[in-house]
């Protein structure tokens, strides 16, 4: 540090002792932003467009603005900011490509399911078929089990007609 420096930061050592005794004595007192008010005791009021040490452009406020929102040149606010964007971006498109595959897995189950469903149908209506055309071949045997019945009968009734006409014949 350069010799101005250290007796800055001399002094502001010396002005926030003195406001931490006056503090502890006195409850009036309100030590919030202390570094503040005592740089500027030390410093001078803010002047636009600088603070001293940091060059020209950054201002007290930027300087010692607390949390997230600590100072950044402007140029760096930019780039953390168009970065930001960037990484958003990236990020909803990584969201956006894991949703793509899920309808896409989604699409193909149902497809599958379609498939699956159609199939079972297809297998109910043959199986409706096959059972309609097996009532069908049993319907005909019965009915040609019917007619060989009928025909043996009808042979049977021939023969007994033959005997009856037979025996109604004098002998000769």
């Amino acid at each position: 540090m350069t010799s101005k420096a250290g007796e800055i930061m001399e002094k502001l050592k010396e002005k926030k002792a003195k406001y931490e005794e006056i503090a502890s004595t006195d409850s009036s007192i309100n030590l919030e932003n202390i570094d503040n008010r005592i740089i500027t005791k030390v410093l001078g009021p803010e002047r636009y467009g600088w603070v001293r040490f940091q060059g020209s452009g950054v201002t007290l406020t930027q300087y010692f603005r607390s949390g997230s929102q600590q100072y950044m040149p402007f140029g760096s606010q930019a780039q953390a900011e168009v970065q930001r964007l960037k990484d958003q971006i990236a990020q909803m498109q990584v969201i956006t490509v894991e949703q793509i595959f899920e309808v896409q897995r989604k699409y193909e189950e149902l497809q599958q399911q379609v498939k699956a469903e159609a199939a079972e149908r297809e297998a109910a209506a043959a199986a409706k078929a096959f059972a309609a055309v097996a009532r069908e071949a049993e319907a005909a045997a019965v009915v040609v089990e019917q007619s060989k019945k009928y025909d043996e009968l009808q042979l049977q009734l021939q023969q007994m007609m033959q005997m009856f006409q037979q025996s109604q014949k004098p002998p000769s």
